[in-house]
């Protein structure tokens, strides 16, 4: 087979996409192992230098906004009052412990004293255990300590997603592209600055989807190999193809995406939409490959494997989560089904208890209601509509470097309006390229997408706000790089063409850039006057 570098351009939408699921091709005679290969997995880069050496540039740049000033402000911000002092509680006792009132004066200034007794927390654990981590390594009292555990994985989110993108769209420089659009996002870049959970959530899931993305070449190269050792017609026997049985990238995927629910439940929909979406692309690589009962085949012989494999995987991952809550014995209802033999009998008291606890988590989050001025619906999120203030504070004349008589200091999750416009046209772009064209690209975007976005929808009546967005940011991303790769076309194309493309692409580009250096003070606490303050909130609405 030709090994051909696509360093430069994704396909655009209207060619063929790389290792399309399209009807097979020359199934009536046989097929050599490359060909068959070359059809089901598609182009590759092969640039492996630069692979790494682009990514590993925007992460670096990713690193230095996330790191520089992590531990400004100097005090516990938005939702940190309640992770990062319970992340504190697990290095105390291995569990979540209740704090009294006016608390986070003293844990800021290094003088924790939590109570004895256990809170109720409404999260799994995996996100505060990191930020615990955080803590353990620069101290309780460092405000970038309670931070670094979300620092650490926003910058990593960032290489994850360069060398995924890379992958996707076949093309080096449209990963490093969307590496980069990742990095100047201010969603992404306030919670990785910030000590909350949903940035867990959103690398943990971005790992599951990097994996699946593995595991589908890697499945597809096996069945390559065994359809094409089998000779003509080897593909139809059995009329559903060959076993393909244990699949280690996405067992990999199976532990991420349990961590991702351990860190919170959002984490569940994401499990459904790629676990669907995986077994899909066997279906179509089956499909591809000239098997009679190609859907047949995907659903028992690859669909069946790997549910079981995955949920038990995933749930095993998820309960290891809870370790801490299982050894001790002071825990927040860890002790129910010990005081209540007839409670779930059948269940080893651990478990029956963590069970009673998680029917009080449920009840908690479908009936949270509580008006806020921040909430937003969800239809606003793709435009971010309303941004959620984390921290704000307006120092005068002489404090904290103010040099005018009214100042401001901010820090608002608000995504950059360019990627966050942008992307949303895309993803319109990507539904109609999926549907038109069945680009597996496209679908590839969209699935984790959906499975991020669309269950907010089902719950009206919860509170809820813009920054868990945050979520989904890396596929929003994804949609916007897959449709500039589209403008700027494939090294084939006319050289007119390119150049338009690469004009359109660049200016885009260049103006997630400078939006990010516009809002940059309203992310990162700088302290700005008012009145620049309130024109960036101003343009914000408008843009």
């Amino acid at each position: 087979m030709r090994r051909v570098s696509t360093t430069s351009a994704a396909r655009p939408a209207g060619s063929p996409a790389p290792g399309a699921d399209g009807p097979p091709r020359g199934t009536g005679a046989h097929e050599d192992v490359a060909s068959l290969r070359a059809r089901l997995v598609g182009r590759t880069p092969t640039d492996v230098l630069r692979g790494w050496v682009g990514p590993l540039l925007v992460t670096a740049l990713a690193a230095v906004l996330r790191l520089v000033d992590l531990g400004e402000p100097r005090r516990l911000v938005f939702d940190e009052t309640y992770y990062v002092k319970q992340a504190y509680s697990f290095l105390v006792a291995g569990y979540e412990l209740s704090w009294p009132e006016g608390a986070d004066e003293a844990f800021a200034a290094g003088t924790p004293s939590p109570l004895e007794e256990a809170d109720f927390p409404v999260h799994p654990p995996v996100g505060k255990w990191v930020l615990a981590l955080g803590q353990l390594v620069l101290g309780q009292d460092s405000s970038a300590g309670w931070r670094l555990g979300a620092a650490v994985a926003g910058t990593l989110s960032v290489l994850l997603l360069a060398r995924i993108a890379r992958r996707l769209f076949s093309s080096t420089l449209l990963g490093v592209v969307a590496g980069l659009l990742l990095a100047v996002d201010g969603q992404h870049l306030v919670h990785s600055r910030t000590g909350l959970l949903d940035v867990f959530v959103m690398f943990w899931v971005l790992a599951a989807f990097g994996a699946l993305l593995l595991d589908r070449d890697a499945s597809r190269a096996r069945l390559a190999r065994v359809v094409a050792a089998r000779g003509p017609g080897g593909a139809r026997l059995g009329g559903l193809g060959p076993w393909l049985l244990v699949r280690h990238w996405r067992l990999v995927a199976a532990v991420c995406l349990g961590l991702a629910v351990g860190t919170k439940w959002s984490g569940l929909y994401a499990f459904a939409a790629l676990g669907l979406l995986s077994v899909l692309w066997d279906a179509g690589a089956r499909r591809a490959a000239g098997v009679r009962h190609w859907f047949a085949g995907g659903v028992l012989q690859d669909g069946v494997p790997a549910a079981f494999g995955m949920l038990l995987v995933a749930l095993g991952t998820y309960l290891a989560t809870w370790a801490g809550w299982f050894a001790s014995t002071g825990a927040h209802l860890r002790q129910y089904a010990a005081e209540r033999p007839d409670f779930l009998p059948w269940l080893p008291d651990g478990l029956a208890s963590l069970w009673r606890y998680h029917q009080d988590v449920y009840g908690f989050h479908v009936g949270l209601s509580t008006p806020h001025p921040y909430e937003a619906s969800p239809e606003s999120w793709l435009v971010q509509g309303r941004p959620t203030s984390f921290f704000y504070e307006d120092p005068t004349l002489g404090v904290d470097g103010c040099a005018v008589s009214a100042c401001s200091r901010a820090i608002t999750a608000l995504g950059n309006p360019v990627v966050w416009w942008g992307g949303a046209l895309a993803v319109v772009v990507l539904l109609g390229v999926w549907a038109l064209r069945r680009d597996w690209r496209a679908g590839a975007v969209l699935a984790p997408l959906a499975g991020l976005y669309l269950p907010w929808f089902l719950y009206p009546e919860r509170t809820v706000y813009t920054f868990y967005s945050v979520a989904f940011a890396p596929y929003v991303v994804l949609a916007l790089t897959m449709l500039l790769g589209m403008v700027l076309g494939p090294p084939s194309a006319p050289a007119g063409r390119r150049r338009w493309g690469a004009a359109v692409a660049g200016a885009v580009v260049v103006a997630a850039v400078l939006a990010a250096a516009f809002f940059w003070p309203v992310w990162t606490a700088q302290v700005i006057p008012t009145d620049q303050w309130r024109w960036r909130m101003w343009l914000s609405s408008w843009i």
